[in-house]
């Protein structure tokens, strides 16, 4: 081996020495790193907005992988806590679901029946219901002869409300209104009869309203003549 070549294989064998030393280097940068950060665990973010008093399901969230040092305690880390909760608050994308955000969805009462219907935001008490509150729900009828005085119905009251949805765009192409309008899903927990007339409202009724019930009026009821209202009562 000539002079040249012996040189060579010198600068070769300082080329992996060096090329070793940075790899040890990397080497303990990363476990420093992973010594100070530790290891990471599965939480989940918002996707999209959910409105308060929404009953949430896996649809709504996305995983994302997060040091455990960093993770707040009251971070969820399994779904199967969304089991029969709704939110309380506005959730926004990329909010980190945590448990206190979370309530149990308001539970049937025996001899309660769960009934949905889709009630106007423009003429319900838009953005003012939650669950838990109570409503009298009212419906308004055309006559059923053209000499007959068209009257509204406090068709139920003190209706339980135990679930509020997001506002939902829909097509009215019936009466005075045209277009698309919005809507929110209202549930309300009610006994057999009052099941029946909400159902009968909301598919014969010209238009369903609610009206909130103040805090401590849960337990009254409308008097008899109260009920029914025509404008022709009041002359």
């Amino acid at each position: 081996m000539n002079p040249r070549q012996r040189r060579g294989v010198i600068l070769l064998l300082l080329s992996v020495l060096c090329a070793l030393a940075a790899f040890a280097g990397v080497l303990s940068v990363i476990g420093d790193v992973n010594a100070k950060v530790g290891p990471e665990v599965v939480a989940y973010e918002v996707k999209s907005g959910i409105a308060p008093y929404t009953p949430l399901n896996p649809g709504h969230f996305e995983e994302v992988r997060i040091p455990r040092r960093w993770l707040p305690e009251t971070a969820v880390t399994d779904l199967d806590a969304l089991r029969d909760k709704i939110t309380v608050v506005q959730l926004t994308k990329g909010t980190l679901l945590q448990s206190d955000m979370l309530v149990d969805r308001p539970k049937l009462q025996p001899g309660e029946q769960e009934i949905a219907i889709m009630i106007d935001a423009a003429t319900g008490v838009a953005g003012k219901i939650r669950s838990g509150d109570r409503v009298n729900i009212l419906a308004t009828f055309n006559g059923a002869r053209e000499t007959d005085p068209d009257r509204s119905v406090i068709i139920v009251a003190n209706a339980r409300v135990i679930a509020v949805g997001a506002l939902t765009p829909v097509e009215k192409t019936g009466g005075d209104r045209k277009g698309p309008q919005e809507a929110v899903p209202i549930t309300f927990a009610l006994n057999t009869k009052d099941t029946q007339r909400v159902a009968y409202a909301e598919s014969f009724a010209e238009h369903v309203r609610l009206a909130l019930v103040a805090p401590g009026g849960e337990g009254q009821q409308p008097a008899p003549g109260d009920r029914t209202y025509t404008l022709d009562g009041d002359k």
